[in-house]
């Protein structure tokens, strides 16, 4: 940074004010220090630790101040690690069904339930696009990637830019963590980044359609803000909890924070406990 050098030598002290050089060079040195400082906060926070209920897990969690830039990021080298993003794809795969005219409105009939009982007992019935995506119900997502077809699928995908853009496992799981296939993977990163660019208006979807997803996307209100997010749950083979996400986006005081979470390892790394860990973090700035 030259332009903020200074040039101490340059200054001529009349013989009579020798004694104030040790103090003025400290208070200039110091100045200086302030400035430097102060400019380098303007971007990055300095990371806050995690909330208690993140002990024991591997913790990715990034959180952007859309109005002043500020960007907290508890562990860059995991922020980086890309994970299959379970039903977080949602999120996508909602925008290009209402993009290609495949879904109706949030609260009219549109899941169709086929009469086999699965083990998520909110799927075990008809389901409006706003409960479906509230229940993460995987069937009726599975379907709609369906009628979107492989070709359209990729299409879209390329055009967001969606982390490893790799559909090739099937286009009804390629968004799920499952054994013996490859999975699209994205990172935490990502994630936030691909929020600010929808909310940007950046990526190939109406606005109306934006505003439906916000709309079913909504998840708590309280009198310091309103959060908006999707889960996502990966399992092992023999079904136990292996990957949580929780992504979204935060409004509090007329200010937009974008969040993306994952975690790993610990006792019940799922969905849930990741919106836990998010909620439990944005309380404590104050921002839910």
């Amino acid at each position: 940074m030259s332009w903020l050098r200074f040039e101490i030598r340059s200054f001529r002290y009349p013989s009579a004010s020798r004694a104030a050089k040790p103090p003025f060079r400290l208070a200039a040195l110091t100045l200086l220090i302030t400035v430097l400082l102060s400019l380098s906060a303007c971007t990055t926070a300095r990371a806050p630790a995690a909330p208690p209920s993140a002990a024991g897990y591997q913790l990715a969690l990034i959180l952007h101040n859309r109005a002043t830039g500020e960007l907290v990021d508890l562990d860059p080298a995991l922020a980086d690690r890309r994970l299959p993003p379970c039903s977080t794809f949602k999120i996508c795969n909602t925008l290009i069904g209402l993009e290609l005219g495949l879904l109706p409105a949030p609260d009219a009939p549109w899941y169709k339930w086929d009469g086999v009982r699965r083990d998520i007992e909110g799927w075990n019935r008809d389901l409006t696009l706003r409960e479906a995506f509230r229940v993460s119900a995987v069937p009726a997502y599975q379907g709609l990637a369906r009628r979107i077809g492989p070709d359209r699928m990729k299409d879209f995908i390329d055009r967001v830019g969606y982390g490893t853009r790799d559909i090739s496992a099937g286009i009804d799981i390629f968004w799920l963590s499952r054994a013996g296939s490859t999975a699209i993977a994205l990172s935490a990163r990502e994630q936030s980044a691909l929020l600010d660019a929808l909310l940007d208006g950046k990526l190939p979807f109406a606005p109306t359609n934006v505003a439906v997803l916000r709309d079913i996307m909504k998840a708590a209100e309280t009198p310091q803000g309103t959060l908006y997010g999707k889960t996502g749950s990966g399992l092992t083979p023999d079904g136990k909890p292996a990957l949580g996400w929780y992504v979204g986006f935060v409004e509090s005081a007329g200010v937009t924070h974008t969040f993306a979470c994952n975690i790993t390892g610990g006792a019940n790394p799922s969905g849930r406990t990741a919106r836990a860990i998010v909620e439990d973090f944005l309380k404590a700035r104050g921002l839910l």
